[in-house]
C-alpha cells in the first residue's frame, strides 16, 4: 500500500502582510507569464493574497488547509474575464509556495 503524503506546514507567520505581498507579486507574475497579461490577473491574485493573509493570521500553517481555504473562497471569484478558474489559482498558490520553501514538487517527492 502507498504510504501518505506527509502534511506540509508553513513556519508560523511572523509578518502575514509581508508575506501576502510576496504571495499577490508571485502569483500575478505566474499568472502574466501562463498565458498573457490581462488586467484581471491583478484582482486575482490581490484576492488570492487576501485569503493566504487572513488564513495565516489566524495562525493556519498548514499548506493543504491554506490552499483548500483559497479555493473555497476564490469559488465566489468571477473568472468569467479570465483564462484561469480556482483550482488553477490553488494549485499555482501552492507552487509558489513549495518553491519559496525549496520542496521539490516533481514526482510527489
Amino acid at each position: 500500500m502507498a504510504e501518505p503524503i506527509p502534511a506540509i506546514t508553513l513556519p508560523p507567520a511572523t509578518q502575514p502582510q509581508q508575506e501576502g505581498q510576496w504571495l499577490a507579486a508571485s502569483l500575478h507574475r505566474w499568472l502574466d507569464q501562463e498565458f498573457i497579461p490581462e488586467a484581471i490577473n491583478q484582482t486575482i491574485a490581490e484576492r488570492a493574497a487576501q485569503v493566504f493573509v487572513r488564513q495565516r493570521m489566524e495562525g493556519e500553517n498548514d499548506l493543504g488547509s491554506l490552499v483548500i481555504a483559497i479555493l473555497t473562497e476564490m469559488q465566489g471569484f468571477d473568472f468569467s474575464k479570465s483564462f484561469f478558474s480556482e483550482f488553477a489559482v490553488a494549485n499555482a498558490v501552492s507552487d509558489l509556495l513549495l518553491d519559496s520553501l525549496g520542496i521539490d514538487r516533481c514526482c510527489g517527492q
